[in-house]
């Protein structure tokens, strides 16, 4: 069972850009950034690799682990998995059949396409939602951010997570089987390529969700093989063109926000993208404020779904777009389970269950995170709550709790300082009126001695008979 501490994490700080602004501690979603010492540090056990620190950091300091197209040398047989979001990143395409050419010119054997396996996601999911009414309304697992973010934030939801693979996960299972199948190939000499949109997806390559093991090799970004998908676009004439794409209509529109809801063929369902959208509706689902009328939502980190991943090159609403553009003519859908039953074994469900991780705890003891988050709570009122984010935390709150962590002093809120600095200058300036004030008096009684002193001596020489 993997745990909060084992999560691979593709997103990463590069040191040598940071200037140690504060925009990426305001716009990350699970509060797992921190600025310290004038650098950003990610806590690790917090962070999604949801990439909305990529997108807002002006520095370019937040980068993707990832590999590049040199990798294919290590395979003797190369697949490429392209995903539905893919196809929109290029003008003009009406035939998907165009870009998976283009991806066997750059240096792939074969493709096979995301879309395909969506479809067969598509109908079990189907399936599942038919047969498990008491976990209406079921969640979405397609986005691996958004399953990160229920583990660590949303305890009661994990029931209503969806247990069926991701479609780049069956994909590669299908592609691996196809390739040892035609090839003769062992499976070690073939390596299956997933070029992905998003951080969150190159991160369950490598920790898949539900799996032990993904059948992946390497993630690949789509904006790094643009241009070779490109150039090759271009020198690609009309009858070169193979015949390869295996989906429909359902399997392309997975590339969008409510792609995956309408492929199941029911108006019972909500669809919502953009991390902070999405967690408005986990809350009030957690909340019961949703009815268990509801039979499938669809939460995609990413304004616009994957389309809007931070590894594209496209505008995610330029992209879906020309997402309807290549998908209106398309049958609703080709791939289904029975064209592959025969040759293929398909398995859909998780191999590991997840669970709620409960990263946010201030201790794994009732008694001592109680006393703690009284401690948070007297440490949050004397602060200013205007979050401003000169601590390094993103809001007072998540400053107190590092505060009563350890992680912090009060002495780091600059609000705190100056009110104490204030206190300070007061009580010095009390002490200096003080002091002048016993000055004053100290001369203003020196005087009357003085006084009292030449009064005295003038009354002697009055007294004093003349010789």
């Amino acid at each position: 069972m993997k745990t909060s501490t084992q999560f691979y994490h593709s997103v990463y700080l590069d040191p040598k850009y940071c200037e140690g602004c504060i925009n990426c501690i305001k716009r990350c979603p699970t509060r797992a950034l921190r600025v310290r010492n004038g650098m950003a540090r990610v806590i690790s056990q917090y962070c999604i690799d949801c990439g909305e620190c990529i997108r807002h950091c002006p520095h370019n300091a937040k980068k993707t682990r990832r590999k590049g197209l040199e990798t294919l040398d290590q395979f003797k047989y190369k697949v490429a998995l392209p995903p539905p979001e893919l196809y929109s990143q290029f003008n003009n395409v009406r035939d998907t059949n165009l870009i998976l050419t283009a991806l066997k010119r750059i240096g792939f054997d074969d493709v096979f396409e995301v879309s395909g396996a969506a479809e067969l996601v598509s109908e079990e999911t189907r399936k599942y939602v038919k047969n498990n009414k008491d976990k209406w309304p079921i969640i979405s697992t397609h986005c691996p951010s958004v399953t990160r973010l229920i583990r660590v934030r949303f305890p009661s939801l994990v029931e209503h997570l969806l247990p069926v693979r991701s479609p780049q996960d069956v994909a590669a299972e299908l592609a691996r089987q196809k390739a040892v199948r035609e090839t003769g190939l062992p499976s070690e000499d073939i390596g299956i390529f997933f070029i992905s949109p998003c951080p969150s997806k190159i991160a369950n390559v490598v920790d898949p969700i539900g799996l032990e093991e993904s059948q992946i090799d390497v993630g690949l970004a789509i904006k790094d093989i643009y241009p070779k998908l490109l150039a090759a676009l271009k020198e690609l004439d009309e009858d070169e063109v193979e015949d390869l794409a295996i989906s429909g209509r359902i399997g392309v529109g997975w590339g969008i926000s409510g792609g995956e809801s309408a492929g199941l063929f029911t108006f019972d369902y909500l669809a919502s993208d953009g991390i902070e959208n999405v967690i408005n509706v986990l809350e009030d689902l957690e909340d019961e404020k949703i009815s268990n009328q509801l039979k499938f939502i669809e939460p995609t980190a990413c304004s616009g779904g994957c389309v809007g991943g931070t590894l594209n090159v496209e505008n995610p609403y330029i992209a879906t777009s020309k997402n309807h553009y290549i998908n209106k003519d398309m049958p609703i859908s080709v791939a289904c389970e029975e064209d592959y039953e025969a040759d293929y074994k398909l398995d859909f469900a998780w191999e590991t269950p997840i669970e709620y991780i409960p990263v946010y705890q201030l201790s794994e003891s009732i008694t001592e995170s109680m006393a703690k988050m009284l401690e948070r709570e007297e440490i949050l009122e004397d602060l200013p709550k205007l979050d401003c984010g000169s601590c390094g935390a993103p809001t007072c709150k998540t400053f107190a709790e590092d505060v009563v962590r350890g992680f912090a002093k009060k002495e780091d809120c600059i609000y705190l300082m100056r009110n104490e600095y204030k206190e300070l200058l007061k009580r010095s300036q009390l002490l200096n009126k003080k002091k002048a004030e016993d000055r004053e008096k100290k001369i203003e009684e020196e005087k009357k001695e003085e006084q009292k002193l030449l009064a005295g001596q003038k009354l002697m020489k009055l007294k004093m008979p003349e010789e």
